[in-house]
């Protein structure tokens, strides 16, 4: 490399934007993934003892799976090969096994094939990597967002490990942030940055170190001076709203949020939700609380609301920001118009209690279960009454322990569909002799 290279690829890692000039390069400047990475954990141990088993990296946008393979790589001297799945196909792949197999003949040298997006792929494209990862040609590690489980061929995911990156906490994310003020392949300290302006990108970033890095360094960039919270709003085009995750305010707000929907107001459900989502909270503890709240104060007062809450959650995860807040908003308002019941979270508590106070009772010998030939010498299943053999696929039957005979959990409420549900339980205890 002449004077000319050298100074061009300076020109080049200039122009770099920020977040890629700092990507971590050892195991040890790598922010966040504790569980992996952390002493004695299985990625760290893996690297110390350079046997890299076959990966799929899953995970959220900004968590690390590049940057984690590229580390893999340089600690245990593989080269390392990077494809995306959107343009690469069965060509690239026998290319660079070929490339692989003459690596290792002349060098000894490990390759690793890190695939950007591996759930882009289809199946014939994922069987083509089959025979290279079983005979070691190539370590594969893939890295997507989608569930692997869906995504990945059962025949790869046998062969590989999947491995759970989670969103960076926020004290990382700050971490990262201050590492990029004060490196020289950062801002080498020459940018002053207030403490509340990185918290705001921090939070906002929703666990994602690019998206920080770069809001900072657009912060940074048009900022007269030192960079203030409204620098960084400017950068993240959102304004900062009294929000603290962390503090008495945070649960101010999930509180309001979640008792405008109990009082079945959608209108005041929507502000709260909007609170929070326009403030930087991730959507997705939103759209938790809301699985909760439908079991937990709809229940079968309409089981739909199970459903919609569920369907908004993987709506959500499916298209992201910012078109996620209408399947959101929907299910807010649908939460919130839905008849109430809290009998779900009663009958837990009541069945918990009694499981507490009674310990662990024998289970009824015609309830039994049994197998062998001498379980059913005991009777075990013996005197059991099959209710699709009786008419109207009932027979009264008595299936709690002895000593809870009589005893009732489950109270229906007469709201929505729980009423129907309450008339058809009184008949049934009717039928067996029991006041409703």
């Amino acid at each position: 490399m002449d004077l000319f290279d050298r100074a061009s690829q300076s020109k080049a890692s200039a122009r770099e934007p920020l977040a890629e000039r700092m990507r971590p390069r050892t195991l040890d400047e790598f922010i966040g993934q504790e569980h992996l990475t952390g002493p004695g954990h299985f990625l760290r141990r893996a690297m110390e003892s350079k046997q890299i088993p076959s990966l799929i990296f899953w995970g959220p946008p900004g968590t690390g799976k590049t940057t984690l393979a590229r580390v893999i790589a340089g600690s245990t001297g593989a080269a390392f090969v990077a494809l995306s799945a959107v343009n690469a196909g069965v060509k690239d792949i026998r290319e660079i096994v070929a490339k692989a197999e003459e690596r290792w003949k002349l060098h000894l040298q490990p390759t690793i094939l890190f695939i950007d997006e591996i759930h882009r792929f289809n199946k014939a494209q994922q069987d083509a990597l089959l025979p290279h990862v079983e005979k070691g040609t190539i370590t594969l590690i893939g890295a997507t967002t989608e569930n692997p489980s869906f995504e990945v061929i059962s025949a790869l995911l046998s062969r590989s490990r999947v491995v759970t990156l989670r969103p960076l906490e926020e004290d990382e994310l700050i971490t990262v942030l201050h590492r990029a003020l004060s490196d020289p392949r950062g801002f080498d300290g020459k940018a002053e940055v207030r403490e509340d302006a990185l918290q705001l990108i921090a939070r906002a970033a929703s666990g994602d170190a690019r998206r920080a890095l770069n809001a900072l360094e657009v912060a940074v960039q048009h900022a007269q001076g030192p960079v203030t919270l409204a620098n960084a709003e400017e950068a993240l085009q959102q304004k900062t709203l009294l929000y603290d995750k962390a503090g008495e305010e945070h649960y101010n707000v999930v509180s309001a949020f979640i008792k405008s929907m109990r009082g079945s107001d959608p209108d005041a459900a929507v502000y709260w939700m909007s609170r929070m989502i326009e403030a930087g909270e991730d959507p997705l503890f939103v759209l938790r609380r809301m699985v909760i709240f439908a079991a937990e104060d709809i229940g079968n007062a309409d089981p739909q609301a199970l459903g919609v809450a569920v369907d908004a959650l993987q709506a959500f995860e499916l298209v992201g920001l910012p078109e996620g807040t209408l399947p959101l908003t929907q299910a807010v308002t649908y939460l919130a118009m839905a008849p109430k019941s809290n009998a779900v979270l009663t009958t837990y508590s009541a069945a918990r209690t009694a499981v507490i106070d009674s310990g662990p009772l024998p289970v009824p010998l015609n309830l039994r279960n049994a197998p062998t030939p001498l379980m059913k010498s005991l009777g075990y299943g013996s005197a059991y009454k099959y209710p699709h053999n009786y008419e109207g696929n009932y027979v009264p039957e008595e299936y709690l322990p002895e000593s809870l005979r009589g005893r009732r959990f489950y109270q229906p409420s007469d709201n929505g569909f729980e009423a129907e549900l309450r008339k058809r339980l009184e008949q049934l205890l009717q039928a067996k002799g029991k006041p409703g």
